[in-house]
């Protein structure tokens, strides 16, 4: 068990546990493929990769990466996606299904838990917050955010729908209206509404300004973006909420909650500027569009949707960005191509007529005119080559041989290698020069890629015998009913990997197969804890998503043939080294030792017919 899981009653652990589908957990971040046996995959959200090896058994509500070794239940996955403990997983886990927790003290009666985890108290505080500020939008004061929001298109049903709200003209009236609601001064500070004051009390972070509430995947308000509105406020036209435990701004993307469905979908994301901007794409018709909050899109971004585009080698998606035309936007465009690598699938620039961003677009032409954008988009290589190129003057030598230097490796960066001869094509045809110089100067700059070799390809299949040992393993975890009462009578002597006999130790610690009541996660998480081999720990979590070898519905004579195989490995191994021995012995001068030899030598062969005879059927 998990190490502090003593403070929840363990019966209602195993009610979470029982009421929380992992799929639709791991699916509000992770989009999820049918991947055979019943399991689903994607891209592991705990480490970056081109081909999905992220797996799912809803069956027994477990996950497990091949690619990480990241594995575990609903709670493990909360914890190790999401930065939470143990109890803020639960206490999550627990809201969604419904079910009042019941905590234990010290030789003392289950109470209720006085106080949640600070992640859930950071949370709370902004969901009062965001409501406060939603209130504030229709009083007298705000009407200048009302007008900001109306002159851009959007009404009171559009202002609702998006959350927006409106911070007061006052040092401390939000701080005053949480502190009544029960949250501390330090709460308030740490979750970034609040900061310190010179006089030593707190202040509200955002005075006089337009709101947006800026939610994560699972759609909990983590933030506020606000938008300055008068001319007295010195500050800066947009202010972000800071770092905080809960809000980390190179994974945030505004929109994302409302995007996600769309994304996962559509198989495609718009990459805008700004909120008014995802607010315009998606009242036209455009409901992938997302913005960073505060900062440039980056790698963690990238993270973030990939997983929600499942972008690998065999799946694809597009990313689109929507950059102004002006000279910001085209650096801007051009920063983005370096990170295009990052992305297997397909990436594109929209930039609009009259270089409008797209909140502009839709006020002086229209929905259609935001998608038509978006559906004119080009790919983001051409963008970044016609770019680089136009700096230079080509009508001079110097200026093409330049412009050949700088765009050279951009087609060098190009993913896909069968693009490459003919991008280098186009770009000595758009510089008026020979291909050869051209396409030299594409290969010294893949040459010259520090990009790493391409990672060695995994080992190769196991040995026939250490694939029947592992699927020994999953029966006695996937199907511990079934298989328990052949499995625990098949000793660890019968494994000849290290890691397998300390997995098999582990499973007769925990009580042996037969003793599981039902498989899923209980019972292979009580396996993992009893495992002393810190390899076999993640190897359990492995075996239990990995489907077994097997067409159709595991049946006992399955389980029969599959154990009658594992002891006629270990058996033959025994049998090969007792003739190896005997055939070292002087059956005159070692008597003795050479007839017991013998005796069991015939003993085991025995053993190995009567076990192949059980075995005939194959895995």
């Amino acid at each position: 068990m998990y190490a502090v899981a003593g403070r929840v009653k363990d019966e209602d652990i195993a009610l979470v546990r029982d009421r929380t589908s992992i799929a639709d957990i791991i699916g509000e971040s992770v989009t999820l493929r049918p991947a055979g046996g019943g399991n689903l995959k994607g891209l592991c959200p705990f480490h970056d990769e081109k081909t999905p090896s992220f797996t799912v058994a809803p069956a027994r509500n477990v996950f497990y990466c091949h690619g990480c070794g990241q594995g575990g239940d609903a709670i493990k996955f909360l914890m190790d996606a999401e930065h939470l403990s143990f109890i803020e997983s639960i206490e999550r886990l627990a809201s969604r299904a419904g079910i009042q927790l019941r905590y234990e003290t010290d030789n003392s009666p289950s109470v209720p838990r006085p106080q949640a985890g600070q992640r859930q108290r950071l949370l709370a505080a902004h969901t009062e917050a965001a409501e406060f500020y939603r209130d504030q939008l229709a009083t007298p004061g705000a009407r200048k955010a009302r007008e900001f929001l109306a002159q851009r298109g959007f009404g009171r049903e559009a202002a609702q729908r998006y959350g927006c709200g409106f911070a007061p003209d006052n040092w401390d009236t939000l701080a005053k209206h949480l502190r009544q609601k029960g949250f501390t001064a330090e709460e308030l500070n740490t979750a970034g509404l609040t900061k310190p004051a010179r006089s030593g009390s707190i202040i509200d972070r955002f005075r006089a300004r337009l709101l947006w509430p800026i939610k994560d995947l699972t759609g909990d308000v983590i933030g506020f973006g606000a938008r300055k509105l008068f001319d007295e406020d010195d500050g800066p036209k947009y202010l972000n909420t800071p770092e905080t435990p809960i809000y980390k701004k190179s994974h945030v993307l505004y929109g994302i909650d409302l995007a996600k469905r769309e994304i996962a979908k559509r198989g495609r994301a718009v990459i805008v500027e700004g909120y008014t901007d995802v607010m315009a794409c998606h009242e036209a018709g455009e409901p992938t569009a997302v913005a960073t909050c505060g900062t440039a899109f980056g790698i963690d971004h990238i993270g973030v949707l990939r997983r929600l585009l499942m972008d690998s080698d065999s799946f694809t998606g597009e990313i689109i960005y929507t950059f102004d035309g002006d000279a910001a936007g085209q650096k801007a465009a051009l920063r983005a191509f370096e990170e295009d690598q990052r992305f297997v699938g397909r990436t594109f620039i929209a930039v609009s007529p009259d270089n409008m961003d797209p909140c502009e677009l839709r006020l002086a032409r229209g929905d259609l005119a935001v998608r038509d954008m978006i559906a004119g988009r080009e790919p983001l290589v051409d963008f970044a080559l016609r770019h680089t190129i136009a700096r230079f003057d080509l009508d001079t030598v110097e200026g093409r041989v330049e412009a050949m230097r700088r765009a050279a490796p951009l087609v060098a960066k190009i993913k896909d290698r069968e693009k490459r001869p003919e991008y280098a094509r186009k770009l000595a045809g758009d510089l008026g020069m020979d291909l050869e110089p051209v396409q030299r100067a594409v290969n010294s700059a893949l040459r010259g890629d520090s990009g790493g070799a391409r990672p060695a390809a995994r080992q190769a299949a196991e040995a026939p015998q250490r694939l029947v040992e592992r699927e020994s393993l999953k029966l006695a975890l996937q199907e511990p009913v079934l298989a328990g009462p052949m499995f625990d009578v098949v000793g660890p002597e019968n494994y000849g990997s290290p890691v397998y006999q300390a997995i098999r130790a582990a499973i007769g610690e925990a009580g042996g197969a037969s003793s599981a009541s039902a498989g899923g996660v209980v019972w292979i998480e009580k396996v993992r804890d009893v495992c002393a081999d810190l390899a076999g720990k993640g190897l359990i979590s492995e075996l239990s998503v990995e489907p077994l070898r097997v067409d159709g519905v595991v049946d006992p004579r399955y389980v029969q043939v599959t154990l009658a195989r594992l002891q006629v490995g270990s058996v033959t191994t025994r049998i090969r080294e007792l003739k190896s021995k005997v055939q070292r012995l002087n059956p005159v001068a070692h008597k003795d030792e050479y007839l017991a030899l013998a005796g069991e030598l015939f003993s085991l062969e025995q053993q190995a017919r009567a076990l192949r005879d059980q075995a005939a059927g194959g895995l």
